[in-house]
């Protein structure tokens, strides 16, 4: 036979939540197992317990109203002691006290928040270090101009869902082994949000977005690098039932340069000289990404220097300033010589003792070997 929880709190069927509070309150403070030593005192707290948890919960008060048990001899339900698993802590106490209580999840909103979309952009080189604003052209789920996310036809409005009237949810009670067992799970009419469309908006379906391809310009800034991400709030997929749109993220693709390479901020060239110019010395005409710069090379430039340009590089891109471009040296031994010109080099080599040039660690040149076997 099911318990009478009315009864055990002393109420008529029917009460208000208000008065089946007030009742449980009453008794908690006088049965309570920390202010009553009487040995019935802490099952009789248990018992009450019980009961409030049963008539404050909608859907185990439903079943008492039904003349069914929630707990059916204690199925679904804890132990019911002071601090404890079950109900009857001191949690629920508090709760009971101050106005807290029991709360169900309720039907979920239609309207959600859109993701977010990515999109790749190549650029030259130039125009990752100077900046640029370019068109893009995306392919997403945008807001549907017919019904403006309601998603119904003109004219009608969503209804509750007779199902399970407006509450997003269904429940079924079993008997099994273990007693009556509630089962919760979405209302399979609404998906959950309690509400149906009887006439869905022609365009959307009901969905409250279209799909639609738009071109949005976008302002790339100076100095930004590859692999990096510029986000646009808000232009990424609109969300469904019309929801807030996610964001949009475009990653930059830096297309390889002719003739500079780039480590962050500096830029990196390679330029190659005849022997006799890296010897004597002479100025180069180099063409940078700003324009035309005269570079003085020193006489007795060594294969392998390099020359730095300053602030001829990309910008800083969260700072002030600029980069520098960074200019490699090679030296070309010539490969082919004429006779007039092999004489030449011949006397030069002679004038600086160079035609036969000790190999390096040859003594008196303070090399490897040299150190070795002294």
């Amino acid at each position: 036979m099911a318990t009478d929880y009315y009864g055990v709190l002393g109420l008529a069927r029917g009460a208000s939540d208000n008065e089946i509070k007030k009742a449980y309150r009453r008794l908690a403070r006088d049965l309570h197992p920390d202010v009553n030593p009487d040995p019935g005192a802490k099952e009789r707290f248990q018992e009450v317990s019980r009961a409030y948890q049963a008539l404050t919960d909608p859907e185990k008060r439903r079943i008492v109203d039904l003349g069914g048990d929630p707990f059916d001899n204690g199925a679904g339900a804890g132990a019911g002691g002071f601090g404890g698993a079950g109900f009857g802590g001191l949690g629920d106490i508090m709760d009971a006290f101050f106005g807290g209580g029991a709360t169900t999840r309720g039907p979920r909103s239609r309207v959600r928040a859109g993701g977010d979309a990515l999109i790749r952009l190549d650029l030259d080189l130039d125009e990752t270090v100077f900046g640029t604003t370019k068109d893009i052209t995306v392919d997403t789920a945008v807001l549907c101009d017919s019904c403006t996310g309601a998603g119904t036809a003109p004219g009608t409005h969503p209804t509750t869902c007779v199902t399970c009237s407006g509450r997003g949810e269904v429940q079924s009670v079993q008997r099994s082994f273990l007693g009556q067992v509630v089962a919760t799970r979405p209302c399979p009419t609404c998906a959950g949000t309690g509400q149906v469309i009887p006439e869905p908006c022609p365009k959307c379906g009901g969905d409250g977005r279209v799909r639609a391809r738009r071109t949005i310009p976008v302002k790339v800034p100076a100095g930004v690098e590859d692999g990096m991400r510029i986000r646009l709030t808000g232009h990424g997929e609109v969300g469904p039932g019309g929801g807030p749109a996610g964001d949009l993220y475009v990653e930059i693709a830096e297309r390889p340069h002719d003739v500079f390479t780039r480590d962050g901020e500096d830029l990196h060239c390679r330029v190659t000289l005849p022997m006799t110019a890296a010897a004597l010395g002479t100025t180069l005409t180099l063409d940078t990404l700003d324009g035309q710069e005269e570079v003085d090379i020193r006489p007795g430039t060594q294969s392998g220097s390099v020359l730095t340009l300053r602030a001829k590089g990309a910008p800083r891109l969260r700072a002030t300033g600029r980069g520098n471009l960074m200019v490699h040296v090679e030296v070309e031994t010539p490969t082919r010589l004429d006779a007039e010109q092999e004489k030449l080099l011949r006397e030069l080599a002679s004038l600086r003792g160079e035609d036969r040039p000790a190999a390096a660690g040859a003594e008196g040149h303070g090399g490897l070997f040299s150190r070795l076997f002294k």
